[in-house]
C-alpha cells in the first residue's frame, strides 16, 4: 500500500466532517468520470487518431488504424533453436559433413573460425509438409502439421551472438537494459480489454530459475510500471496473496475497497506527477478486482480431457509447457492483450550432442504448441490471436568439437547471423515460407528481416504505425523501433 500521511497529519488538514464530504464527492466523481470516459471513448471512435500524449493508464486505446490482431502470445524460446535442424534444411551440410566449407560457401563469414570450422549435417530427417510443402525436419511432428497456418521467416538475424544482448535485443530492440520491452510498447499503445486482468501476463516456467536476463524480459524500463509484465503460476493460486485471508461479507469488502481508493488519491493528489505512485494505486485497485476473475480465468478444471490431452497435460514431458499454453489460450480469450511463454532456461542451447539435447527441447514443446494453434483455431480466436515462436538467434552450420571423432556428439554454436522464426494467425498469410539463408545456413541472404522489422510488423498487425509510438523523455521522442531503416514486411501480411 501507498505510505499514507500519519493520523495527527491528516486530521491537521481535514476535519472529519470534510474527510467524509470529500470522499462522497469523490465517489461520485468516479461514477461521474467512468460516464465520461466511455462516451469520449465512442467519440473518440469516430475522430482520426492523434498519437500523443497516449493516457497512463491500462483502458483500451484507439490504434492507428484497423488492427488485424488484438491479442499476442509470444513464445519465447530462449538459447537459439537450430535453423538448419528444424525449418532450414541444407543439402550443402551433407555434402560437406566433417569438412572445411568451401571458400565459395563461407563468403557471409564473420569470423575467420566460422570459415574453418568443420560442417556438420543435420542429425533429422526433413519432409515438406502442408499445401505449400514447407519442410520441417522429423523434431517437430506435431507442428509439422500446423504448417498450413504459418508464416516461417527463414531470414531473420540479430546484432550479437551472446545471449543476454540478443535477447535485449529481440526484446526491447537494444542491446542493453533499462528499455521498454515490445510487450510493455504493445500495452501502451493499447491498454487491455479486460480491466480485470494485467494487460501483460507472464508465464514463466514453475521452477525458481528465471529465464536468462531474469525479469529483464518484461520490464517496462522508463514507460509506467503499469506495462510491465505480471507474472503468474500455471498451478496453485496464480498470484501471492491473491485470495484474502479471511471471508467477509461482499458489501462491506466493497464498502473497504472504496474508502482505501479515496485514501489514496487523496495521498496522490498531494504527489503530482509520481508515475511508480499513480502505477502502484492503479496495481493495487486490479488486485482487489483480479481476487476472482483471476482464479477463474487460470481454473484449467473447466476444460474438457480432450482438450487436455491436445495440449499434453497430465503427460510427464508435456504437462508444464502444456499448462501455460492452454492458460494464454484462457487468458487471450478473456480479453489480455499479450502473453509470453518461456521454457526451463535456455533448453534450445544445444552446444553439445544436438541430437538428443534439441530432441528434448522439443518433446516439451511441439504437441503443447500445435495444441495451442489448434485450439485457438477451432475456437475462432486464431484470426485476431497473433501467436510468435523463435528465439534471440539460431546456431552456426558447424559443429562446436574440438576432434572430428566427436562429431557423432557434436553441438552447434551460437549463430545470430541467419535463422528461422514463425507467426501465425493475426492477419499473417497462411502456408508461407519468406526469405532465404545461404547454402550452408549460416547467414539470412534474401528478403532479410531484422529484429526492429520484426517488432514493427507486429505493431503493424496490431493496428499500430511504429513510427507514431512515441513517449516523450527528456525531450526525446522514445521508439521501440529507433533503429533506421526499419521496414514493415508487408510481403508477409494477408
Amino acid at each position: 500500500m501507498p505510505v499514507l500521511p500519519s493520523h495527527n497529519s491528516l486530521m491537521s488538514e481535514i476535519s472529519r466532517r470534510s474527510f467524509f464530504d470529500r470522499m462522497t464527492d469523490g465517489l461520485y466523481g468516479v461514477a461521474l468520470t467512468s460516464l465520461i470516459g466511455q462516451q469520449s471513448l465512442r467519440a473518440a471512435e469516430k475522430q482520426p487518431f492523434h498519437p500523443a500524449p497516449i493516457p497512463e493508464n491500462l483502458a483500451p486505446k484507439r490504434p492507428h488504424f484497423a488492427p488485424r490482431a488484438t491479442s499476442v502470445i509470444h513464445l519465447c524460446m530462449q538459447g537459439g533453436p537450430s535453423q538448419v535442424d528444424l525449418f532450414d534444411p541444407k543439402p550443402a551440410l551433407k555434402k560437406f559433413h566433417g569438412k572445411t566449407a568451401p571458400r565459395e560457401l563461407t563468403g557471409n563469414a564473420v569470423f575467420e573460425k566460422d570459415r574453418t570450422g568443420k560442417l556438420m549435417q543435420s542429425p533429422f530427417e526433413f519432409k515438406q509438409h502442408g499445401k505449400a510443402g514447407a519442410w520441417v525436419s522429423d523434431a517437430l511432428p506435431h507442428l509439422a502439421q500446423e504448417v498450413d497456418e504459418m508464416t516461417i521467416v527463414r531470414s531473420m538475424y540479430n546484432v550479437h551472438p551472446n545471449h543476454e544482448p540478443a535477447i535485449y535485443k529481440m526484446q526491447s530492440g537494444q542491446t542493453f537494459p533499462g528499455h521498454p520491452v515490445f510487450g510493455s510498447w504493445i500495452t501502451y499503445g493499447l491498454g487491455n480489454e479486460n480491466q480485470n486482468l494485467p494487460a501483460y501476463v507472464v508465464l514463466a516456467d514453475p521452477s525458481n530459475r528465471l529465464p536468462t536476463n531474469n525479469v529483464d524480459n518484461w520490464m517496462s524500463g522508463y514507460l509506467s510500471p503499469l506495462y510491465q509484465g505480471t507474472r503468474m503460476k500455471a498451478t496453485g493460486s496464480p498470484l501471492l496473496n491473491l485470495a484474502p485471508d479471511y471471508a467477509s461479507v461482499d458489501q462491506v469488502a466493497r464498502t473497504k475497497q472504496d474508502l482505501l481508493k479515496q485514501l489514496d488519491r487523496l495521498h496522490q493528489k498531494q504527489r503530482p506527477g509520481q508515475m511508480e505512485l499513480e502505477a502502484r494505486i492503479q496495481n493495487y485497485e486490479m488486485a482487489a478486482n483480479m481476487q476472482l476473475e483471476a482464479t477463474e480465468t487460470l481454473d484449467i478444471s473447466q476444460e474438457t480431457p480432450e482438450t487436455l490431452a491436445m495440449y499434453g497435460i497430465d503427460e510427464k514431458e508435456t504437462d508444464s509447457f502444456g499448462r501455460r499454453c492452454l492458460l494464454a489460450r484462457r487468458l487471450v480469450e478473456n480479453g489480455v492483450r499479450f502473453v509470453q511463454l518461456y521454457t526451463r532456461g535456455q533448453i534450445w542451447d544445444n552446444h553439445s550432442n544436438i541430437n538428443k539435447s534439441l530432441r528434448t527441447a522439443c518433446g516439451q514443446t511441439d504437441l503443447p504448441i500445435a495444441g495451442l494453434l489448434k485450439d485457438l483455431r477451432q475456437r475462432g480466436l486464431l484470426d485476431n490471436t497473433l501467436v510468435l515462436w523463435g528465439g534471440e538467434f539460431g546456431r552456426l552450420p558447424t559443429a562446436q568439437i574440438t576432434s572430428a571423432a566427436k562429431m557423432n556428439v557434436a553441438g552447434r554454436d551460437h549463430g545470430p547471423y541467419g535463422f528461422s522464426a514463425w507467426m501465425a494467425g493475426g492477419g499473417v498469410k497462411r502456408g508461407l515460407v519468406y526469405g532465404n539463408t545461404d547454402e550452408v545456413g549460416y547467414a539470412s541472404v534474401e528478403n532479410r528481416v531484422s529484429i526492429q522489422d520484426w517488432h514493427a510488423t507486429i505493431l503493424h498487425l496490431l493496428g499500430m504505425d511504429h513510427e507514431k509510438l512515441v513517449y516523450e523523455r527528456n525531450g526525446l521522442g522514445e521508439r521501440l523501433t529507433h533503429q533506421f531503416p526499419t521496414r514493415v514486411v508487408h510481403d508477409i501480411i494477408a
